[in-house]
This record gives C-alpha cells, structure tokens and sequence, in this order.
C-alpha cells in the first residue's frame, strides 16, 4: 500500500465556509462528512429538485454492481477510479476484492477533504494493492503516470469516471480527457462512466435551475449534458448491453427501477 500526497496544482487548503461537492453528495447518501453548509446547500437543491438524493443513491448502486460485474463476469483486475469522493462502504477496491483478492485499485481525487481520509481507502488484501493519487481530473498525464505505479499498463484496466465528468465545464475537453486516459490503457480495458442529463425522458430538466443555483452558492462547478453529449464519450469504444441508460437500469437488482436522471454505461475497449 502507498500514499502519494504530492499536492496537485488543483488541492488547496480546506474550505469549509462554502458547500462542496463531495461533502454535499456524502449528505445526500447520509455520511457524516459534511458541515452545516453543505447541508444548507444539499437541502435548498433537494427542494428545488427533489430527485437528486434518488440520484446520489443510485449512482452509487451502479458503482457497486459494475465493479461485481466487471470483476466476476470479464475478469478485471485492476480499476482506476477518478474522482472517488468520500470514502463510505463498500468503495471500489472491497468490492472487487471480495471477489477478486489479487485487485489493484487507484483512486484519484483533489479534494482536501478526501485527501484528509484517504488512509481508510488505503487497506487492501494482501494479494492485491491500493492507492490514492491527489491530482486533477483535468491533468490526465499526471493520473495516468502515479497510477503505473500500481497498475500494469500492459494489462486490462477498468477506468472508472463517475460522476466527475460533469465538473470539466468544456464538452470538448472533457472528451479530450476520456480519450488520453483510455488511449494508454491495452485493448481489453473498459470506461466506466455516469453523467448526469438534462433529457427530458429521463426527467433532466430540473437539472437546469438546479445547476445554476449549485453554480452561484457552492464548488465546484457543474454541468449536466445532453444524451448525444455523453455517448460520444465512448466513441471507439464497444458498449455493453444494455448500452447507454438510465443508471438504475443498467443490469439493475429490481427488475423494475425507477429512472433517474444520471446516465450509466461501460464499454470495452476493443
């Protein structure tokens, strides 16, 4: 196990007099971490858009059954999981370890807040590895040279972005980023991604007043995007069945879900 804390151009010191996302989504999940704040914050958007706890549940839910899937059904060893956000229970590397003992598992984040209790994702099996490497989503570079210290390039790996897409404000920098990352990884590796949608058949619109009020009182930034928008984040790439969906739906527990407006996928690189 490592610790690379090397700050990031993009980690500053802890902010706690402004509502943050990551202290927010751990609101909306029902954590600890948070502060009066965030709470303030998550309970103004919950009430303009009251979907949104439905949303942080669910997404969430994905990341768990993605990670079985991957780990159990396609033989995915190693995961590299950007933007993980606050450590709660079962992250990335218990569930791929339960079934997977050898996992090696990179989490990626700058945020002061997840760097604070990055030691409680730093535990892993003795067969396997984890790690945390404090760099920006918008420095692909610099995540994918920390994670080759963990993680065998040369072999298949699970790029996991959940949730974090939609704080690059830039659409065609954001698919910069998919393309760089995924352009190092061998054929036979997978993205794994959510993003949250303004679609109208998903119920995206109140993404829109809710954004823009997330946008003037708290950080960071965000964006939701069209279904158009976010499929070509896996151009090139094979989708797996059911394709680019709600992501309650995708190989979901209940056979009847209710859909919220947060796009799932994964893909194969082929």
């Amino acid at each position: 196990m490592s610790e690379s804390q090397a700050p990031s151009s993009g980690s500053g010191r802890l902010n706690t007099g402004v509502a943050h996302n990551a202290r927010v989504w751990n609101y909306w999940i029902g954590g600890k971490d948070n502060y009066e704040v965030d709470q303030a914050v998550g309970d103004q958007v919950a009430g303009m858009f009251p979907v949104i706890r439905d949303v942080a549940r669910a997404d969430r839910e994905f990341l768990g059954r993605a990670v079985r899937y991957l780990v159990e059904d396609r033989g995915v060893r190693q995961f590299l999981d950007i933007g993980t956000g606050l450590p709660t229970l079962d992250n990335t590397h218990e569930i791929a370890q339960r079934s997977a003992p050898d996992a090696r598992i990179v989490y990626v984040d700058n945020d002061p807040i997840v760097l604070a209790h990055a030691r409680t994702l730093l535990t892993s099996t003795p067969e396997g590895a984890t790690d945390y490497i404090d760099a920006d989503v918008h420095r692909p570079d610099t995540i994918v040279e920390r994670a080759s210290a963990t993680l065998d390039l040369g072999r298949p790996v699970a790029v996991m972005m959940l949730g974090i897409l939609n704080f690059v404000l830039d659409t065609r920098q954001a698919q910069d980023i998919v393309r760089e990352i995924l352009a190092v990884v061998p054929s036979g590796s997978y993205l794994v991604l959510t993003h949250p949608t303004t679609d109208a058949d998903l119920g995206g619109e109140g993404n829109i007043e809710a954004m823009k009020f997330w946008n003037e009182n708290a950080t960071p930034p965000i964006t939701a995007r069209t279904r158009e928008e976010i499929a070509a984040f896996f151009d090139g790439l094979d989708l797996l069945d059911p394709g680019l969906v709600s992501c309650t739906r995708w190989h979901p527990a209940d056979g009847s879900p209710t859909t919220v407006p947060q796009f799932g996928a994964v893909a194969r690189k082929p």
